[in-house]
């Protein structure tokens, strides 16, 4: 059961497309994410993230962009394929792809996302948004609010 919208947060997770391409998660509808790849501050913010947080999808280098929705279905736990233990994963559910790709110049552009992490360091693997950010991002993708109805 997902969050309710009040509760839940939103994520931004980075991917290179050339080593997993979001479109793989549309395809196989639910997939373990594993991109934290051991790095310690991707670990600390994957330790906050839950069951039922929104992450926005991000292509990095070359395409540099939001792609997608997803949803988290389970909280971060240790990589089984890591025998180290070391790592930590999360279980992710494909959700809906953005109408239009946000580029990252777009999201430079935008005076109301100035003070996103993202923008800060483009190499950060997993960081979060606020709900206006998120809203904002949404807006900018094409996703508008309907009176009444929720917004993904």
């Amino acid at each position: 059961m997902a969050l309710p919208t009040a509760q839940r947060h939103h994520w931004i997770f980075s991917a290179d497309p050339h080593h997993y391409h979001w479109d793989t998660l549309f395809v196989k509808g639910k997939e373990m994410w594993h991109g934290a790849e051991g790095k310690p501050d991707a670990i600390r913010a994957l330790k906050q993230v839950r069951k039922g947080d929104r992450v926005l999808c991000y292509h990095s280098a070359p395409e540099r962009s939001l792609y997608s929705i997803a949803e988290v279905t389970r909280d971060p736990y240790p990589d089984p394929h890591d025998p180290k233990g070391k790592n930590l994963v999360a279980d992710l559910r494909a959700f809906e792809r953005l109408p239009r790709q946000v580029m990252l110049a777009e999201l430079r552009a935008n005076r109301a996302l100035r003070k996103m992490k993202l923008l800060k360091n483009v190499r950060v693997l997993i960081s979060s948004i606020t709900d206006q950010e998120y809203l904002e991002i949404l807006r900018m993708s094409g996703i508008v609010a309907t009176p009444g109805i929720p917004l993904p």
